[in-house]
């Protein structure tokens, strides 16, 4: 019984502000937008989880989908341990809840890969680094 009411309101709230339109008059684009679509995801996320996964060898990266999937990567310092990490971009916006990260670890024990549990840090750590970088890279953006 509510839906029909609240859809109608929200029609007329919206029939409402587009006649307040004054005209021809467009809204000035915003040079360093948070959403960017020209891929299917947000850009600077795009460009910082590159950026930062740059160290490792790229399995997959769909723009589209907003997926980099890294293959294993091996530490040089620590040969017996490996990683691999899957990006994945939810949203067009730059925003926290827009990224996931996840990774696997494994560890070699007689020559044989075994899963091994990865830090819940890690993840966390990596999610800040890139969400740092895009920040970085849209006020590059709006200074330049």
């Amino acid at each position: 019984m509510l839906r029909p009411l609240r859809t109608a309101f929200a029609v007329a709230a919206v029939l409402g502000l587009t006649a307040c339109g004054g005209g021809n008059a467009r809204p000035k684009a915003d040079l360093a937008a948070s959403k960017i679509t020209t891929i299917g995801v947000n850009s600077y996320l795009w460009r910082a989880s590159l950026d930062t996964l740059s160290f490792m060898p790229l399995l997959q990266a769909d723009s589209n989908g907003g997926v980099i999937v890294t293959d294993w990567y091996v530490n040089p310092q620590v040969p017996t341990e490996r990683m691999k990490v899957t990006v994945s971009i939810l949203d067009q916006d730059l925003r926290a809840d827009a990224l996931r990260v996840a990774a696997l670890r494994q560890v070699n024990q007689g020559g044989q890969w075994v899963a091994a549990p990865v830090q819940a840090a890690t993840t966390q750590k990596l999610e800040n680094i890139i969400l740092t970088k895009a920040r970085d890279l849209r006020q590059a953006s709006i200074t330049e």
